[in-house]
């Protein structure tokens, strides 16, 4: 097989580029998913490892082929000029092999994509190689002489940042080049004529490594300390305390950081991150405190801070109060709350005064007693004092209700008397209904000012149903103003509507008032009386 230097030439650009362009057009991007291993990656990378070398050519024109080096080591410096583009040189040492040995020396570009924990690299590179080789049988018989020819180098690989040390080292998982050399040993001179051959040789193949990848530097230099604080509470009276916290950013962990604090009013004191001010004799005002943090005297290593605090005069008290119940029966008690806040915590002091009535409490509670108040509302003052004489006052208002107005008298139903029994005399008052009527008189001497209403009532089949029913009605009543005594005035009489002989009586105390729907008042002159003896001694005669 012929190799041409030129095709072979063109090859290793090719690559070159392909792989150039695709290490860099992914450093150009900013993916969202795979965020940079740290947002500083290294200046330079120095590393160092195992090489393989997998020659594949011969030594034209005898026909040797050269054999693979399984033996080597590699060594490259990289130094970045910004995150992602460098240049590199590159050291590879394989010593004698089957029949053969390599020496390289090269340098070129090399583009890197920092990713989370992983560093993507593709490099392109030209330089030198030191040939030796090859032999048929024995190193001094038929054996070229080392000789330099030029070599070019195009590839890539992946490094794993390691987690210790601050990401100090990195495990290089592969190193893969293509690697081509041309050798010229000279004119060619067929064995067994000397023990040098000559001729050229041009080797192709691919060069394995791993290591490790020691960095140095950053490509930015490190922030610089910045310092902040805060006052809490950032406004006071007079004796109260303020403690004051510094927040520090970019600090280096493996430097110890030192915190001073000054302030132009109160007394200030701490050595970490807080401090405290005391405010006992400071006058209302406006004062600072400055804080001050440094890991170093260089720039960048220090930082200042200020946090403002106010004094405020001392305020006086204030206070809300309210009634519960607000509302009350004449002679009920309601009871009075005052809330009194001082804004310094002052101890403070009531006292309650009212418009009516009388309250009692010298605490945030008081009681008034509305005995002997008119109806109306009462209005309650409550003050308060501090041990600096500054007051507060408020009011609230309790409403006394007037005295509930009796009941409205009612009238009430009472018994009934029906006449069903003597069908020849139908509307006289029989003795089975002095039962009822005695009760009728009981509850009229009880109630000495009520009036009685006694209701007729008359039988659907009765010809002279009104006649009868208003009849009933009066002989009713002439049995209870005679017989009971009852007052002749305090009886009214009616007749209803009712189906059936019957009367009913009912109570109208003073004030009430009797229904009259379905009602007719009897005139009483129109009405003859039967009285219940007279007719209980004609019966008696006409039987004897």
């Amino acid at each position: 097989m012929v190799y041409s230097p030129k095709r072979i030439f063109g090859r290793f650009v090719l690559a070159a580029c392909a792989v150039s362009l695709g290490v860099a057009s992914l450093g150009a991007q900013t993916p969202s998913t795979a965020a940079p291993a740290g947002a500083n990656p290294s200046r330079f990378d120095l590393f160092t490892g195992y090489s393989y070398f997998g020659a594949h050519g011969q030594l034209k024109p005898a026909g040797i082929n050269y054999s693979s080096v399984d033996l080597g080591a590699i060594g490259s410096g990289a130094y970045y000029f910004n995150k992602y583009f460098g240049g590199e040189v590159n050291l590879v040492a394989h010593p004698d092999g089957k029949n053969d040995g390599l020496y390289s020396a090269s340098a070129g570009p090399i583009f890197r994509a920092p990713m989370q924990n992983f560093t993507l690299f593709a490099h392109g590179l030209a330089g030198g190689a030191k040939l030796v080789g090859p032999n048929l049988s024995n190193p001094f018989i038929y054996h070229n002489p080392w000789t330099w020819g030029p070599a070019l180098t195009a590839g890539g690989g992946m490094d794993y940042d390691l987690p210790f040390f601050n990401n100090r080292f990195s495990f290089r998982l592969f190193e893969a080049d293509y690697r081509y050399i041309h050798a010229n040993f000279g004119p060619y001179t067929p064995p067994p004529t000397g023990n040098q051959m000559g001729g050229r040789a041009n080797l192709s193949g691919v060069d394995l490594s791993t290591g490790i990848v020691t960095h140095f530097g950053h490509i930015v230099p490190p922030a610089p300390v910045t310092y902040s604080c805060s006052a809490s509470p950032s406004s006071v009276y007079p004796g109260d305390p303020i403690t004051v916290t510094g927040t520090a950013a970019n600090l280096n962990p493996k430097k110890t950081a030192t915190y001073n604090w000054t302030s132009d009013g109160g007394t200030v004191s701490g050595t970490s991150n807080t401090a405290n001010v005391a405010t006992t004799n400071l006058n209302p005002g406006s004062y600072t405190v400055k804080g001050h943090v440094s890991e170093g005297n260089k720039a960048g290593e220090m930082a200042d801070c200020s946090a403002p605090f106010t004094v405020q005069q001392f305020q006086p008290p204030t206070l809300t109060c309210s009634a519960n119940p607000s509302t009350v029966a004449p002679g009920d008690s309601s009871t009075i709350t005052a809330n009194g806040t001082s804004p310094q915590n002052r101890p403070l002091t009531y006292s309650y005064s009212s418009t009516a009535g009388s309250v009692t409490g010298n605490t945030s509670t008081a009681t008034l007693n509305t005995t002997g108040a008119a109806p109306g509302t009462i209005t309650v003052t409550a003050n308060v004092v501090d041990d600096k004489g500054q007051s507060a006052s408020c009011t609230t208002s309790v409403t006394v209700n007037a005295p509930p107005a009796p009941p409205q008298p009612k009238t009430s139903a009472l018994c009934s008397i029906t006449f069903d029994r003597d069908k020849k005399r139908p509307t006289r008052v029989d003795n089975e209904a002095k039962a009822c009527l005695d009760d009728i008189a009981l509850n009229m001497q009880r109630s000495s000012d009520a009036k009685l209403a006694l209701v007729g009532n008359a039988s659907a089949k009765e010809k002279a149903g009104s006649k009868a029913a208003a009849s009933r009605a009066a002989n009713t009543k002439d049995y209870l103003v005679k017989e009971k005594g009852v007052d002749s005035s305090r009886i009214s009489l009616y007749t209803g509507s009712q189906d059936g002989k019957t009367v009913t009586s009912t109570l109208i105390p003073t004030g009430a008032t009797l229904d009259q729907a379905g009602l007719t008042s009897v005139d009483e002159s129109a009405v003859k009386v039967a009285p219940r003896k007279a007719a209980a001694h004609k019966h008696a005669a006409k039987k004897k």
